[in-house]
């Protein structure tokens, strides 16, 4: 088993698929001091992302990469310096723990892996486009009278160019889309700021509301909507 990222081998298209937080795993030999069944939560993984990205890798004939452990165990979707590589707290819950856990060590077995495979899948296609995949929760333990309604939510930085086409597209198609929403990609967007702004590479971030993707329907259905889209952003920015 490769702990580091699972790769799914759809096809040629020069389109990548990235999905940082697609897994639950734990290594057997880190213990993060938490009840067991925390990790079906959000807080551990971002819920129906695996099996969307799955559906669109085969739909399109693309390359998916899926992070191959928990955010809990080190936070592929963070800069190495940043606060919450490694989770002590997350939406109100503790994470024991990795109060003492070398995280150096986690950055070399897992975070410096992962996005080397990333960098080395776009070096290998021409005029590559990256298609990030994350979902939300409805709501927050730690805020729940934060209203999150919408069905989707599209991030990014600096680089917006696919944000302004699949908008309107995804709208068009019946979805409540957040612009910036739940939360601002110029605040949390650390793998497109590395592997895609950094380096001119186009890319569309989004944020799939868990509650809709949380079953197979739900999946395909936001599959279905994707596909044509992200197609739709790379060739008119690839």
């Amino acid at each position: 088993m490769n702990e580091v990222f699972t790769q799914i081998d759809g096809g040629a298209l020069n389109l990548l698929i990235v999905a940082d937080h697609a897994s639950a795993y734990v290594p057997a030999d880190i213990d993060l001091g938490i009840e067991p069944a925390l990790l079906k939560d959000h807080v551990a993984i971002d819920i129906g992302v695996a099996e969307v990205s799955a559906l669109l890798a085969a739909q399109l004939g693309c390359t998916a990469i899926l992070g191959g452990v928990s955010r809990l165990v080190i936070d592929l979707n963070r800069e190495e310096d940043a606060p919450g590589l490694l989770p002590v707290m997350s939406d109100g819950h503790a994470i024991p723990g990795n109060r003492g856990a070398d995280l150096n060590d986690r950055l070399m077995r897992f975070h410096h892996p992962y996005h080397h495979q990333v960098a080395a899948l776009l070096d290998g296609m021409a005029l590559p486009f990256i298609l990030s995949v994350h979902s939300f929760t409805p709501t927050l333990a730690s805020d729940p009278g934060q209203a999150r309604p919408w069905d989707i939510g599209i991030l990014y930085n600096e680089d917006d160019r696919a944000a302004r086409i699949a908008i309107p597209m995804l709208e068009a198609a019946g979805l409540n889309v957040g612009d910036q929403l739940p939360y601002s990609g110029r605040l949390l967007n650390a793998t497109m700021n590395r592997h895609g702004e950094a380096n001119g590479v186009p890319y569309l971030g989004i944020e799939m509301r868990q509650d809709q993707v949380a079953d197979r329907v739900g999946q395909k259905r936001f599959a279905d909507i994707i596909g044509p889209i992200v197609l739709e952003c790379r060739n008119r920015l690839a």
